[in-house]
């Protein structure tokens, strides 16, 4: 019983929270953030990737993100995985 409430609870909390960390590693509505976290990302990505970000790359799918939002399956995603992590926690707690 206490952790299924804690899947429940983990799994809201994950979909409320991703935007917010999404903006505050830079992933942003207005793009990629100077000097952050994200354009660190991006820069190592294309370096890697000789010069550009590749389509479907995490750095392309957490700017779209950020950008955007979240997607139903995106959602449904993250819901799934803070669920999973909260439900593990309240057994182990």
């Amino acid at each position: 019983c206490v952790s299924v409430t804690g899947a429940v609870v983990g799994a809201g909390g994950a979909v409320i929270s991703a935007p917010l960390v999404l903006g505050a590693v830079g992933f942003t509505s207005a793009g990629i953030a100077a000097g952050s976290y994200a354009a660190t990302m991006m820069s190592s990505a294309a370096i890697a990737n000789g010069g550009g970000v590749a389509a479907g790359s995490a750095v392309a799918v957490l700017q779209s993100a950020g950008m955007a939002g979240l997607s139903t399956t995106a959602t449904a995603a993250v819901a799934s995985a803070g669920g999973s992590v909260a439900g593990l926690l309240a057994v182990l707690i």
